[in-house]
């Protein structure tokens, strides 16, 4: 009986490429140069290509095909993949590029062709008149090499799409200041099946903290902002506070770390004093026999209510295997994340929280608030003498940020993503409409991966450019100062960061320091990272500098950014994505360490 022939990659290669008769080729040749039967342009091969138009290892290979003959077909066939392999390899494609390989400096443009007709894979990159010219650099400063890094963290990436049920993600990845990866996955649109792509925009959330501090960082350089003064020096509408019949001072200092007492989105002064006694003693290391204290009075607590307790465990726990991301985080049942009303200004937005009690004494515990920044863009505004959208947007455009803008519902803005979340059913919707013109300093921006890599890269620029010391005085300034930016990325004490354990906040930054206990054990890498989280919306941005070699230094033979940044959007909340950012770091960084030691 015969059998049904499968899809032809289910079928053996024999099967696919019979050994072919001569005139069985001939017919094959004209069928992949487009004219079927027909006869060879004068000066031109079967397949289009000029003698001069084939060179190296690939011209051999072809040679060889040609003569192998009907009963070499695969011998053939494999070495002409092997050679259409090596002419794609980023020496041999940049050394075509700059006018040296044949005719129209594309020697590799018949390979592609036949790659192509043979099914065959090219490298990335390698696609004719695909991407811009690469300029002259080192290996760790281009995407050569990188291949199998931007293989790993895809998949890494694919992980947490689908663990997350994410309908897009974006990621940008740039190694010493060159963008070497930027990708999107999924859809940016789903209704319209509009897909992700790198220029796609997203919500970056409480990213835009990390971007109001820059702003507040110039204006300290400046000599126009005092980070120490009281706040109500620059907002004489912000009221004074007292905190337990005490007069109490915020600064902005204080703002920018998170411990000037301001609320966050939860009101209920009690629930967020519970819930930080929660998380302390979940830090504090306990004695074994305090643990098992605890267990035993937890028991004694569930035997005397024991009809309710297990049930409601029970319940809790089916609720939260069978809940989305989009819903699991309890922050986003707080209503002040769904305002709908439109501020005309930073002051106006300064009324849902001015006269509101603080919750601790400034400077005595960290409590996140994206209040404190809205607070600090009125700081901006009067210091800088302009509107705080004015002032920040001017310096995106400093930044070369471009496509960095506000999170505005009315304007036009071109490759912006929809936003979604899951519903009480599980099911993917659209994320509620919001007006985030409250938060504008906080959590309201829109921005690309490749913006985002730019701001990375200006912050990076401006904290090493004062470690090369023999440059000659051949580098440019930084947009701050080397130790500007090292203040920023101090950690501060009594913080702490809910996304990564290791670190601690500093001023807008995350800061993990480096720290190695045991020898052949884990090393922490000294990084700043930032996440955001806004409805419908996830982001991360890490800066992970390298180690600088004084040597290296002191020669001249490096230039500043040197390090990994990654940044990450997706258009679904409460995803956590700093650890994914930092495994994708890690192996970028890996990756161009094994390129210095080839």
């Amino acid at each position: 009986m015969r059998r049904a022939a499968g899809p032809p990659s289910s079928r053996p290669f024999s099967a696919r490429f019979p050994a072919r008769t001569p005139a069985a080729g001939s017919g094959w040749g004209a069928a992949v140069r487009g004219r079927a039967g027909g006869a060879a342009l004068p000066g031109l091969d079967a397949f289009g290509a000029r003698p001069s138009e084939r060179s190296g290892a690939a011209g051999a290979a072809w040679a060889g095909a040609g003569r192998g003959g009907p009963g070499r077909g695969g011998a053939a066939m494999y070495g002409l993949v092997r050679a259409l392999r090596q002419a794609a390899t980023p020496g041999r494609l940049a050394a075509a590029r700059r006018g040296g390989g044949g005719a129209g400096g594309r020697p590799w443009g018949w390979g592609l062709a036949l790659g192509l007709a043979l099914g065959v894979k090219v490298p990335a990159g390698c696609e004719a008149g695909g991407g811009q010219e690469e300029e002259e650099a080192t290996p760790a400063s281009s995407s050569r090499g990188f291949g199998a890094a931007i293989e790993r963290s895809r998949d890494l990436l694919r992980r947490i799409k689908d663990e997350a049920g994410i309908p897009g993600i974006l990621v940008g990845v740039s190694v010493d200041g060159k963008e070497v990866w930027s990708e999107g996955l999924g859809y940016a649109d789903v209704e319209n099946r509009v897909l992700c792509k790198p220029e796609t925009i997203m919500r970056i959330a409480s990213i835009s903290k990390c971007l109001t501090m820059m702003a507040i960082a110039k204006l300290w350089e400046e000599g126009k902002l005092d980070l120490d003064a009281p706040v109500q020096k620059y907002v004489p509408e912000f009221p004074e506070k007292v905190y337990e019949g005490e007069k109490v001072t915020i600064t902005t200092r204080l703002l920018v770390s998170h411990l000037s007492g301001i609320r966050h989105y939860e009101k209920d002064i009690a629930k967020v004093k519970e819930e930080k006694e929660k998380a302390n003693r979940a830090l504090k290391p306990t004695k074994p026999n305090q643990d098992k204290e605890q267990k035993e009075k937890d028991g004694k607590g569930i035997e005397k209510t024991d009809s309710v307790k297990p049930k409601k465990a029970h319940e809790g726990e089916v609720k939260s295997r069978n809940s989305k991301p989009g819903k699991r985080d309890k922050e986003f049942e707080q209503e002040e994340y769904y305002l709908k009303e439109k501020f005309e200004s930073v002051i106006e937005s300064l009324k849902i929280f001015k006269n509101d009690p603080l919750f601790f004494k400034p400077g005595s515990q960290f409590l996140y608030s994206t209040y404190g920044f809205t607070l600090l863009s009125a700081v901006v505004e009067r210091v800088s003498g302009q509107k705080f959208t004015d002032y920040m947007l001017k310096m995106f455009r400093d930044l070369d940020m471009l496509s960095t803008v506000l999170d505005d519902n009315e304007a036009m803005i071109y490759n912006r993503a929809r936003c979604y979340v899951y519903n009480k059913k599980g099911r993917l919707v659209n994320a509620p409409y919001v007006d985030n013109s409250y938060k504008w300093a906080g959590g309201g921006f829109l921005s690309s991966v490749g913006d985002l890599l730019k701001f990375g890269n200006a912050l990076l620029y401006s904290y090493q450019a004062g470690q090369f010391k023999n440059s000659s005085g051949k580098l440019l300034p930084g947009y701050l100062k080397p130790d500007t930016v090292a203040m920023m990325w101090t950690p501060v004490p009594k913080t702490e960061v809910s996304w990564d354990r290791d670190g601690k906040y500093a001023m807008a930054w995350a800061v993990v320091e480096k720290k190695q206990q045991y020898g052949f054990c884990r090393q922490q890498r000294h990084y700043a990272s930032h996440t955001g989280g806004a409805v419908g919306a996830s982001s991360v941005l890490l800066i992970l500098p390298e180690d600088l070699d004084s040597k290296a230094i002191d020669t001249a033979l490096v230039a500043p950014p040197r390090g990994v940044i990654v940044s990450i959007i997706c258009n679904m909340q409460s995803v956590s994505l700093n650890s994914t950012a930092l495994k994708i770091a890690r192996e970028f960084d890996k990756e161009k360490r094994a390129q210095y030691i080839d």
